[in-house]
């Protein structure tokens, strides 16, 4: 792979980095690939081989159209690991340490570097492959990301420069394209789903060597390694290493089944977990930048949490299923549809949200502008909706409206380990609560209570109780009383964290001392 990408606030797998597979030194973080299908001059199509005979045939089919990746960046005599200060926003430990090693990141991550800093110099190298005659290359947005000038070297050592057509940081994805007075051969996307226990058989350009080939298994699908929001990786224990990323997967039809793009590893090397971008993810980006030079999905407007077995149990829904969302932006899609926060998203234009991460997936990859069906799960009963989807990339542009302060009188109760007070200016000043953030202020929590087992904090706000909006303290202390009279063993609070806006989560606050 080549420069990785942002870790964003993502956890790293275990207490390793995972290494991203580009090929300019030691990795130890999560690394992200690419795949397709070869066929040389049309789609190289074949009947399946038979593993037990060997890969030979299959290698031979497919490796005209895998390319190895070769980006340069500005300023290369600056590079040298001690040639750049320390990195602004990095991680410490061994993930901050592999992402020194690449040039685009040895200033700071993106968006953290000085205003009058440019990124230091150097080279790197990834794969990718070729996946029409007109020389479209897709490969992995951190091989190709911040690079000067990008060159694909073919399997007969033929170096073409390549045009950067357009990127995803969201899946790592990135599409190039070459030129030539021929047509090339390349390879195609598969349109069958793998499973789990498939042979695949990935090809790269590992530590700068050129094509090399390994071979294992689906290990298994739907990996959520805390990438981005459209996690939904392939797993496979054919070795992958640095310089892998952006490789193709294949079947054993000579079809790609996953871009390889992550590795999970503690030293660097491949110890046989490796992820893949599957195919029908990556089909859906290249389309866009193909047709786009951008993608352009789906955006619904709301800001969402996983419903825990408490949550369901608060909202009397069946089972933990659905995505529960904790606030709705104004004038958004979902807004104009009549979500409200505290509606549990179960339903999506005909496809369950079996759990949160399900529903930002099915959104993005409906298309924008169709007003499609939504089921929500609102105050003990399912209501239906329609709503018109809107495009992520416009709404990423919206600015949060606020909600305007409302003047409540002074008030304090002490419930459920908790000290509660009505807001009022001074104690909007002394926690620094948010000015369209109202309802009761937490200025007190005992350790060992329902409260603290929460991490409910001094300055967090209720601004809802039991999926009504809280005006004052006393508020809190009716809506536990009601509960508890209607035999609940938890209640539903909406809290803004630390008084911040953006912080909206839903807490069910079990009804015990």
């Amino acid at each position: 792979m080549s420069a990785p990408k942002t870790p964003s606030t993502r956890k790293v797998l275990g207490a390793f980095a995972a290494g991203l597979l580009a090929a300019t030194a030691t990795v130890t973080a999560i690394s992200v690939l690419p795949s397709a299908p070869a066929i040389a001059q049309n789609q190289l199509k074949a009947a399946a081989i038979d593993p037990s005979a060997g890969f030979a045939d299959l290698v031979d089919r497919v490796m005209p159209a895998v390319v190895s990746v070769e980006v340069k960046f500005a300023n290369a005599s600056a590079e040298g690991e001690d040639a750049a200060p320390r990195m602004q926003g990095m991680p410490d430990g061994p993930l901050g340490e592999f992402f020194k090693q690449f040039p685009q990141f040895r200033n700071g991550m993106p968006g953290q570097r000085g205003e009058n800093e440019a990124p230091r110099g150097g080279m790197g190298v990834g794969s990718g492959f070729i996946i029409s005659a007109d020389g479209y290359v897709v490969t992995n947005n951190h091989v190709v990301k911040d690079a000067d000038e990008v060159h694909v070297t073919m399997k007969d050592g033929t170096e073409l420069k390549a045009e950067v057509i357009g990127t995803d940081p969201k899946t790592d994805l990135a599409l190039i394209k070459i030129k030539s007075d021929k047509a090339f051969d390349y390879v195609s996307f598969t349109k069958d789903e793998p499973r789990v226990g498939d042979w695949v058989m990935a090809v790269g350009n590992p530590f700068g060597l050129g094509g090399s080939v390994t071979t294992g298994i689906v290990s298994a699908l739907g990996r959520d390694i805390g990438s981005g929001p459209y996690d939904d990786f392939m797993q496979i224990d054919a070795a992958i290493n640095r310089g892998n990323s952006g490789g193709p997967a294949f079947n054993l039809e000579g079809e790609v089944v996953g871009i390889n793009t992550a590795i999970f590893s503690p030293s660097g090397g491949s110890v046989g977990i490796g992820f893949s971008v599957p195919s029908n993810t990556a089909k859906n980006v290249v389309s866009q930048l193909v047709a786009f030079g951008e993608t352009r999905r789906g955006w619904l407007g709301v800001k969402i949490q996983a419903v825990t077995p408490d949550i369901a149990d608060s909202i009397n829904l069946d089972t933990p299923r659905g995505a529960l969302v904790s606030d709705v932006t104004p004038e958004g899609p979902a807004a104009k549809a009549g979500v409200q926060a505290g509606d549990v998203i179960v339903d999506f234009n005909g496809r369950a949200v079996n759990a949160m991460r399900d529903l930002p997936k099915i959104v993005a990859e409906t298309p924008i502008g169709d007003k499609v069906p939504l089921k929500v799960w609102r105050k003990g009963a399912e209501v239906t909706l329609t709503a018109e989807v809107g495009r992520l990339e416009d709404g990423e542009k919206l600015a949060d409206a606020g909600a305007g302060a409302k003047g409540e009188a002074p008030a304090r109760v002490e419930v459920l380990g908790m000290t509660l007070s009505s807001m009022s200016e001074e104690l909007r000043k002394e926690f620094q609560i948010d000015a369209d953030v109202n309802g009761a202020v937490v200025t007190e929590v005992v350790k060992d209570s329902p409260a603290g087992e929460k991490r409910i904090a001094p300055g967090d706000v209720v601004t809802e109780a039991g999926e009504q909006e809280v005006q004052g303290a006393a508020d809190v202390r009716d809506r536990i009383e009601e509960a508890k009279k209607a035999g609940k063993s938890s209640l539903l609070l909406l809290i803004a964290k630390g008084g911040k806006a953006a912080e909206m989560r839903f807490i069910a606050l079990k009804l015990k001392e």
